[in-house]
């Protein structure tokens, strides 16, 4: 099987390495792609927001499969490009993409189809934004309604900061804050059947304890010993299957991966939010569980015949991720320092890039990630934390509180 990937972060790293780890893929070409993707496969520049363009490429290369890894791309249209040439496609339509490309759409599904989530109200003007916190309160929850890499939610108990946010992002979703521990729960679908991963949490907040703005993500683990035994079970039939059953029923059938992001409240699971691909940092630590080859249950979504495939099976133990940004993160990033110690096994890279003296060199917010097993939680939490201590780069930033709280017990369900 030829595979095209597209995308250049951490998630796509870790895809590639599944991917390239997998006897049916005979080549493996990503594009962009980023430097520690280049040990894996052949890298292809193409813009990953031009649909036209990266259709090309699968025609060129004759990809057998190509898996769009970032959002961006899928809400422009790439899904629907690759597939107007008969090549099969691991991702949502543009207009199923949605469901991440609008927040105010995918409240308008959950709401349709009876999925648990937050009360919300969609706000255009600084009146009807003030009203919203208003009826809410604190702390205030404002959603930019498009795309924001991870970033344009705001969680404050500062109504003029709330109003400042809303004010910066024009069209939001104001939301009742829901309390609980959240989770992650990937779903690969073909638009029909759903094969849940096994579920991670991240850690989205730039300092330890949840302090400072949020981020893309700071790091992840799996899985949850402290969630419920029936939490997948429940999240497939009270959320998922209702989603996709709303998908098709507007003609637009959701294929690839559905990321729910999960508040687990008092009255149960609610969904925070729908992703339209895998999230970034917690693919990282769940992909480094999953023993199932990758490449086949990505193409039997594609093509539709995810309900032939054999359950997944996982490794035991745990995994943790730990992600390492640079200096100013995330309100800026810093571009240009050499990084040392990360040719080691478990670290994918985020954001680097090879001088032309072939140093490494840091090239974004979220630099690097490294990633563990471990027999259990606290084995594979010192394991990644070796690995960060033995990486440096001018002003590198990294918590220190990554899955403590599952280790420790810590965590309290509502």
């Amino acid at each position: 099987m030829r595979v095209l990937l597209i995308g250049t972060g951490g998630r796509e790293h870790a895809l590639a390495a599944a991917l390239a780890a997998d006897p049916a893929v005979t080549s493996l070409v990503c594009a962009p792609g980023n430097p520690g993707m280049a040990a894996l496969g052949e890298l292809a520049a193409v813009d990953p927001l031009d649909p036209a363009a990266v259709a090309a490429l699968a025609v060129e290369i004759g990809a057998d499969l190509v898996v769009v890894g970032p959002e961006a791309p899928l809400v422009a249209g790439v899904a629907d490009a690759v597939r107007a040439k008969g090549i099969p496609c691991f991702g949502p339509s543009q207009a199923a993409a949605q469901l991440e490309g609008s927040k105010a759409f995918a409240k308008d599904v959950m709401h349709a189809a009876g999925v648990p989530t937050a009360r919300a109200f969609v706000c255009t003007t600084p009146q009807e934004l003030a009203a919203a916190l208003d009826e809410f309160g604190p702390p205030y929850v404002v959603k930019d309604d498009g795309l924001a890499a991870g970033k344009g939610v705001v969680v404050t108990g500062d109504r003029d900061a709330a109003l400042a946010h809303g004010a910066a992002c024009g069209r939001v979703v104001v939301e009742e804050y829901l309390a609980g521990p959240e989770v992650s729960l990937f779903v690969v679908t073909d638009g029909v059947a759903a094969v849940p991963l096994q579920p991670a949490q991240d850690f989205k907040r730039i300092f330890d304890g949840d302090q400072g703005p949020n981020t893309g993500g700071m790091g992840a683990y799996s899985p949850l010993p402290w969630a419920p035994a029936d939490l997948v079970e429940q999240v497939m039939a009270s959320v998922v299957q209702p989603t996709l059953a709303e998908m098709r029923k507007r003609d637009t059938p959701f294929s690839g991966t559905l990321y729910v992001g999960l508040a687990l409240t008092k009255d149960g699971p609610k969904v925070i939010e729908f992703n339209c691909r895998f999230g970034d940092p917690e693919t990282q630590a769940v992909l480094a569980r999953l023993e199932t080859p990758l490449a086949g249950v990505l193409h039997a979504a594609a093509v539709g015949r995810l309900a032939e495939d054999p359950p997944l099976a996982w490794r035991s133990g745990a995994a943790v991720t730990v992600v390492m940004a640079s200096a100013g993160y995330p309100e800026s990033s810093h571009s240009g320092d050499v990084i040392t110690g990360a040719e080691v096994a478990g670290v994918l890279h985020s954001g680097t890039a090879r001088r032309e003296d072939g140093a490494l060199v840091t090239a974004g917010g979220r630099v690097l990630t490294a990633t563990a097993l471990g027999a259990d939680l606290a084995g594979a939490r010192d394991a990644a934390y070796a690995i960060v201590r033995g990486i440096a780069f001018e002003g590198a930033q990294y918590r220190t509180d990554i899955a403590l709280a599952a280790i420790d017990g810590t965590i309290q369900l509502p």
